[in-house]
């Protein structure tokens, strides 16, 4: 479904995905069926929620096509929209307390919103024996795309996912490593802004 209905640069074609939404509630159904268990590794558990999340924003829009933005929809993020195994998640908690708490910051540039300004949904499934190469590749996309980061040595125009979610990526000194190692540059104490975020649809 992914390889269908999204492109290598991560537009979404919605309107004709809502054709074949059934294919994607049977994929969750399926989902829902096999959850992670305690023997699963920390790398498939991140992929089976990383997945989950976006094929539960994916569902969402879906549901509610045609909107222009994800933020037309009443408490996107607070709303059940997943069961597994007795357990109730909205995308808030799927995000805030199972993906953010597994320690890895990069997830944040895996998981979708359906906006614009957005990580790009990338046209595979994450995978338990790719998910570090998955993760960096992501990373380093979003990095390098002008429309949602701008970085130099001495100035740093970033996306506001790095404002939202610092801590996830340590002390200032901690964040500016990690600009500097998964964007390939040597920052030289540079100025930090934050750009604006475009909530329109990623279509």
């Amino acid at each position: 479904m992914l390889k269908k209905f999204v492109s290598p640069t991560g537009q979404v074609n919605y309107k004709e995905w809502v054709k074949e939404q059934e294919d994607l509630d049977k994929y969750l159904s399926s989902l829902a069926q096999f959850p992670p268990t305690e023997n699963t590794s920390s790398d498939a558990q991140l992929a089976y929620w990383i997945n989950a999340y976006n094929a539960l924003t994916v569902q969402l829009i879906l549901k509610h096509y045609p909107i222009k933005s994800i933020k037309d929809i009443d408490n996107p993020w607070d709303r059940v929209c997943f069961t597994v195994g007795g357990n109730e998640y909205t995308l808030g908690i799927i995000e805030h307390e199972l993906l953010r708490k597994m320690g890895e910051p990069r997830i944040h540039f895996a998981i979708n919103c359906a906006s614009i300004s957005c990580p790009k949904l990338l046209n595979e499934a994450y995978q338990e024996k790719k998910l570090d190469l998955q993760l960096t590749e992501a990373t380093r996309y979003f990095l390098q795309d002008a429309s949602k980061n701008m970085i130099t040595e001495n100035q740093l125009k970033l996306s506001r996912i790095f404002l939202w979610f610092g801590k996830d990526f340590g002390s200032k000194s901690e964040r500016l490593d990690f600009i500097s190692n998964a964007f390939g540059i040597e920052l030289k104490e540079p100025k930090i802004e934050y750009l604006p975020y475009d909530w329109n649809l990623n279509n």
